[in-house]
């Protein structure tokens, strides 16, 4: 995917919000609107039917969620990456859609600015949260004690495969991009989440971020 073309979904339920993003994305050059939904059923028809580049779905989709929907779509369909543009700005509704596999999250109150920069950095297959998320998820684990700015020694292997998950690449794909087997892949995933007591992949992504391994 080119960061200057590519090919955009947009799920929401309220069609002046699909307008509103619309607008904002066709004014760069070579993004297109590859459709339009306004519920994750049909989210997901469309994204099997026009293979889009990028997905920005609300969370709060009838008759499947923003959260089941990416976690589908990342099962079915794992080369669309996934914007969560959403009110919701709850820690737990964050974390899980980070896990389920989302590479960006923007709040519907942040600047129309985040937007554009949020489908920039999915365009290179880079995370992107806005700053008000990454502040959010940066208090919720300093609240629960869960700190893990202490950072023990990592592997050269390790820190790249720390980059790579808090970038929102899959086992699959960092095997690819590494030229190594799954299997090592998951050992090395494997030692460093023990190294760092982490428990999902929320933590790596905090952990990258504080580390400045990734842009949030």
């Amino acid at each position: 995917m080119s960061p200057s073309c590519c090919r955009i979904l947009i799920a929401d339920d309220h069609e002046v919000i699909r307008q509103g993003v619309c607008a904002v994305l066709k004014i760069r050059e070579g993004w297109q609107i590859a459709g339009e939904a306004a519920n994750g059923v049909d989210a997901l028809r469309l994204a099997h039917e026009t293979r889009p580049d990028i997905a920005i779905l609300d969370y709060s989709l009838p008759q499947m969620d923003g959260l089941a929907l990416t976690r589908a779509i990342k099962r079915e369909l794992p080369g669309i990456e996934i914007l969560i543009y959403t009110m919701h700005d709850r820690e737990s509704i964050l974390i899980e859609v980070l896990e389920a596999g989302a590479l960006g999250y923007v709040l519907k109150s942040d600047a129309t600015a985040d937007l554009i920069a949020a489908v920039e950095a999915m365009a290179k297959h880079k995370r992107y949260l806005s700053a008000t998320i990454a502040e959010r998820l940066e208090n919720y684990f300093f609240e629960r004690g869960r700190d893990i700015g202490i950072t023990p020694v990592l592997t050269p292997r390790e820190r790249e495969v720390v980059q790579l998950i808090a970038d929102g690449n899959i086992n699959k794909q960092i095997a690819h991009r590494l030229n190594i087997s799954v299997k090592t892949v998951e050992t090395h995933r494997a030692s460093l989440m023990h190294k760092l007591k982490m428990r999902t992949t929320a933590d790596v992504v905090r952990y990258a971020i504080r580390n400045s391994m990734v842009c949030p």
